[in-house]
């Protein structure tokens, strides 16, 4: 018998009043141990979504059910299985690091834990501040404290809510790092991020989401095969006078100057090699090449202008 997702939402709804609708219908399923991105702009729905799940936001409608356990009939144990580091800052100053860690276990209802605790300040490089007052940290160790929160009792699912916004490079490699050893050891990581090449870097699948609605869920790899694009720009030393035929059939262009070739490849076209090789076969003289892969980011900016996704549209289930 296969294991229920982690999370599956079946037409997830939250409305304020008549007007204001936060997330319309959303249907999602992620599974256990997979690295899930959920990207949109600022007021997609993120943070409801993931209020939603954490008891945080009391939806309007829809189902919830996290390992196969609805919300509707059980709102608190299932919960216990949740971590999740927000975006604001939620510690009391007055205790230690360490103190804050040790009320987080019995939050969950879990005995005091110094093995785990030692254990996760040493991934998130705090292990030298155990003793000191939250208060007194900086702002990058702060937000290592939450996340050393949101995982020091041990979820099976971890919601990262803007993770590493505003912290320095060590703390976003570091934390990468960590994400990809929970996910090896079964943990389900949940991941919003304005960091692209974060999500581009950890993500298994990726899930858009913008005004409530989620527009397209797919497998990380796939979505970039199948949206992105090679794009190659070839210079010459002298003015050609036009572009071999092969070329010009896969849609090359040459520049109003004639010193240039511009060719985008995508799924399906000729390969930018096949461009190259006609034009060293004519003898052109070829003076610099130059390609760009599409990146995550390239890809959602066109989705949320509207370009098409299609095919491969929400909801999924396919890990």
């Amino acid at each position: 018998m296969s294991s229920p997702p982690a999370l599956e939402l079946r037409g997830l709804t939250k409305t304020y009043g008549d007007k204001l609708t936060a997330l319309s219908d959303v249907h999602l399923t992620i599974h256990p141990g997979e690295i899930f991105a959920l990207l949109g702009p600022n007021g997609a729905g993120k943070t409801t979504l993931i209020g939603s799940v954490c008891g945080l936001v009391k939806k309007t409608s829809g189902k919830i059910l996290v390992f196969g356990h609805d919300l509707d009939e059980d709102p608190v144990r299932p919960r216990y299985e949740v971590g999740l580091v927000p975006q604001e800052i939620n510690f009391d100053p007055f205790f230690t690091v360490g103190e804050s860690l040790h009320i987080q276990q019995g939050y969950y209802g879990q005995r005091r834990d110094e093995a785990r605790v030692k254990e996760v300040l040493t991934a998130l490089n705090l292990q030298n501040k155990a003793d000191s007052l939250t208060r007194a940290l900086s702002g990058g160790m702060k937000r290592r404290l939450l996340i050393a929160k949101a995982l020091v009792h041990k979820p099976r699912l971890v919601f990262l809510d803007e993770p590493t916004a505003g912290v320095d490079v060590e703390l976003r490699r570091d934390l990468w790092t960590y994400v990809r050893k929970l996910a090896t050891e079964g943990t389900t990581i949940v991941l919003t991020t304005h960091y692209l090449e974060e999500a581009e870097e950890l993500a298994d699948r990726v899930g858009v989401i913008n005004e409530g609605k989620l527009l397209l869920v797919e497998e990380k790899k796939a979505l970039l095969r199948r949206l992105g694009e090679k794009r190659l720009v070839a210079t010459f030393t002298t003015p050609v006078p036009a572009l071999p035929e092969s070329a010009l059939q896969a849609g090359a262009t040459l520049s109003a100057d004639h010193l240039s070739l511009t060719y985008a490849e995508r799924e399906g076209c000729a390969p930018a090699g096949d461009i190259l090789r006609a034009l060293y076969t004519q003898g052109l003289p070829v003076k610099n090449v130059e390609t760009r892969h599409s990146r995550l980011e390239d890809i959602l900016i066109d989705i949320l202008r509207g370009k098409p996704a299609a095919p491969s549209t929400a909801p999924s289930t396919t890990p």
